[in-house]
Formats: structure tokens, C-alpha cells, sequence
């Protein structure tokens, strides 16, 4: 613990004495690249129509008052045939990015538009605080309570005003497909079974729940070393990447951990196979996406912990005015209805999703109907070559198409 509370003591004392004015974060380099396409009129605009799919923009307000933006491209470049036969899918997102995240390829290799293509009314969703979901009915980006949630409540609200939007619109149940922290809340949101009556199957790409054997030295030590806790100790409630001020945070890690942190796309997620150059430029030019402070509290408790539960307040006095109980509430995966179709796909070098907890994910199903469940393995595939590698069309996507149309 020496070494955390040192990095912790370090990163307090140097967020205090820095000037704004001089902080660099390891984006910057990116910030100041002329970015190839960005999403300034919104993901249609920029990243579908321009391959020339229909796209639809829509936006979902959420219990809590949060508006998420939604992508909606309702048939491919052939046209839309019968759109009652067209089953929809609702396409979530991981942690620090948002629905673009899916189309930095050509595109005949992005997930959404060859879904499209193969039949599918295509959703994706962006959770709040995402570049387009900065909205709500009366809190402002600028207030800390904008910003007073965790994944807990992308469980509780985000996702359940997606699914009611496009549930209301096609009137048929939705195929449900995410990658890393889309996972998480797919598998905590099923789990308490709000959804699954609007739910046909589930297709999960680097699935993550548990984090007890991420190999991701910077993601590790920043959850030992109290990162996020030390950016709310200094009241940033929003955790913005790209800011001076978290950009410098993690320097400093890098620093102390001796980690090379130029390239952290690999540094993060694990050596990719399958990224070319132009897609990585366009990635960066246009992610992370900001996040709560508080949520990057909790994925640290989960990877602490090694237990998935419910946003831990500090204090049994506190948890127990939350929840009633001096511990937070642990998710039962194994509750999912044993009679859900669900697909895994993994890869042997993925740094966050690693294979030891991906298997221990899966043993969790282990009283699953067995002719509900597929498990693929991608020995060669790292985090983010599951939603950009140039060979994830071959690899991936179609064994994901042919899976869903099994489900009639």
C-alpha cells in the first residue's frame, strides 16, 4: 500500500500546484491533430450517411431526467424490404467513448452499418455525459450534480430508456449487443430481469464484470492507487481525459509505474492485432469521451473489491441510508434467465477483459440452458480490436449476425 498511497499523496499535491494554464494532458498531441471527420453534426452526418446508409437521430429522456442521444439506421444500403421483418438491435458502448466509437472503419468493417446490411433495424446508444448526451431537463454539464451518478444508474435509467424508446417505436423485442462496459450493465441490468421481457438475445464482445486479473498496468495501478478518489478529493466531478488536469494525473502514474504512456490505446487495452493507422488517428482525434468521476470510483471498487456490486458510499451509515444495508447490494449474474441466447466472443491479449476473469464471467452461466449459450475465443484479439480491427467483419460480426437470426 505504500506505493498507492504515494502515487495518491503525489497526484493530490500535484493537481494543487499546477497551473491550468500549463497543463498538458497525453491527449493534447491528439487535440491539436486536424481531426479527419468529427462528429460536430451529430453521428449521422458525420460517420453514417456519408457511406450512404438512412440514419435517424432520436433522443430519450431517462427517470432521472438525463437526455441520451440515440443513432437509428433502419435499413442498409439496399434498401429497407419489409421493415417488420427488420429485428431491432440496440448496439451499447464501453467506458470513455461513445456510439462513434463503432464507425472509424470503411464501411463494409463497422459493426453497425454491416448489421444493417444483414437485415437488422440498428440502434446505438451513448450514455449520459458522452459529447452528445451533455443534456438534462434542468442540470447543467457545469454542476457537480450533473454528474452524480455511476453505472449503477446507466442500469437503473439509461439503458431502460433505451430499450422503452425502441420497444414503443418497432413493438418487438430487441437483440442487445456491448462491448467492455456495455457488458457490465447489460449483464447488472439482466440480471435484476427489468428487461428482460423486451429482450430477444444478448451478444457480449470483451465482456468484463469482474476485474481481479486485468493486466493493464496503467488501469490497475490507477485503481490501487485511488486515481478517481483523489480527482473528486479536489472536486472534479467530471472525469474528462483530456483535460489538464486528469491528463496529468495520469502522467504521473505513468511516471511512477515507468510505463511508456505515448501510445495508450495499447497501454489500456492490450496489444491489438488488428488497428491500422488512420483508424487509430480518427479514434483519437474524437475520444475519450468524458465520464462521472464517481463512475471511474466504482469500476475502481469492482477492480479492488473483486466483487460486483452496487457503488460503495464509504460507510456502513451510509450504505445503510442508501441501500438499507451496511454493504452495497451484490449483482447475481447468475440470476439472467437461464433460457437467454447469449453469445461471448474474448481475445487471448485483451488487457482489461482477461481471459482469466472472462472464464471465471462465464462459469457464472454454468446452469444455462447449454443450447442458449455460444463462447468464442479470439487468441489473437486485444479490447479494441473488437470494435475496430480490420478483420472483425470475418472474425466476428458475421458469426454475431448468424447468431441473432437464429433467435426467431
Amino acid at each position: 500500500m505504500a506505493l498507492s498511497g504515494s502515487i495518491l499523496s503525489a497526484l493530490i499535491f500535484f493537481a494543487l500546484s499546477i497551473n491550468p494554464l500549463e497543463a498538458r494532458g497525453p491527449f493534447d498531441r491528439l487535440a491539436r491533430k486536424p481531426p479527419q471527420r468529427t462528429a460536430a453534426e451529430g453521428i449521422c452526418a458525420s460517420s453514417v450517411r456519408i457511406f450512404g446508409y438512412k440514419c435517424e437521430e432520436h433522443d430519450v429522456v431517462t427517470q432521472d431526467g438525463y437526455i441520451l442521444n440515440m443513432q437509428r439506421i433502419p435499413e442498409g444500403r439496399a434498401g429497407a424490404g419489409d421493415m417488420s421483418r427488420r429485428q431491432p438491435v440496440l448496439i451499447q458502448h464501453g467506458i470513455l467513448v461513445d456510439g462513434m466509437s463503432w464507425l472509424f472503419n470503411p464501411a463494409d468493417q463497422n459493426l453497425p452499418l454491416i448489421l444493417a446490411d444483414q437485415g437488422f433495424d440498428v440502434w446505438m446508444g451513448n450514455t449520459r455525459g458522452t459529447r452528445f448526451s451533455r443534456r438534462h431537463k434542468y442540470l447543467s454539464p457545469n454542476q457537480p450534480a450533473f454528474w452524480n451518478w455511476t453505472w449503477d444508474e446507466l442500469v437503473s435509467y439509461d439503458l431502460p430508456a433505451m430499450f422503452d424508446h425502441i420497444h414503443g417505436l418497432t413493438g418487438q423485442k430487441i437483440h442487445y449487443l456491448g462491448h467492455s462496459l456495455g457488458t457490465l450493465i447489460g449483464f447488472a441490468s439482466f440480471s435484476e430481469k427489468g428487461l428482460v421481457d423486451k429482450l430477444r438475445s444478448a451478444a457480449m464482445l470483451s465482456p468484463i464484470a469482474y476485474l481481479s486479473h486485468m493486466t493493464t498496468v496503467l488501469g490497475d495501478i490507477a485503481a490501487k492507487s485511488f486515481l478517481a478518489e483523489a480527482t473528486a478529493i479536489i472536486g472534479v466531478a467530471e472525469f474528462n481525459p483530456k483535460s489538464g488536469l486528469v491528463g496529468n494525473f495520469i502522467k504521473i502514474i505513468c511516471r511512477q509505474a515507468g510505463i511508456d504512456c505515448y501510445d495508450l490505446i495499447s497501454v489500456i487495452t492490450g496489444k491489438n492485432c488488428c488497428l491500422n493507422a488512420s483508424t487509430i488517428d480518427l479514434f483519437l482525434a474524437n475520444e475519450p469521451q468524458s465520464t462521472s468521476t464517481k463512475n471511474m470510483i466504482h469500476l475502481s471498487q469492482t477492480v479492488r473489491d473483486k466483487v460486483l456490486r452496487k457503488y460503495n458510499y464509504g460507510s456502513s451509515n451510509y450504505n445503510m441510508k442508501h441501500y438499507g444495508q451496511a454493504l452495497p447490494p451484490a449483482y447475481n449474474i447468475s440470476a439472467i434467465p437461464h433460457d437467454l441466447p447469449l453469445f461471448f466472443s474474448y481475445g487471448g491479449l485483451d488487457s482489461l477483459a482477461d481471459v482469466n476473469d472472462v472464464k471465471f464471467l462465464i462459469d457464472q452461466f454454468k446452469f444455462h440452458d447449454v443450447d442458449k449459450i455460444d463462447v468464442q475465443f479470439v487468441k489473437e484479439y486485444a479490447h479494441a480490436d473488437f470494435i475496430m480491427g480490420v478483420t472483425a467483419k470475418d472474425v466476428v460480426y458475421n458469426q454475431v449476425a448468424t447468431f441473432f437470426k437464429r433467435q426467431v
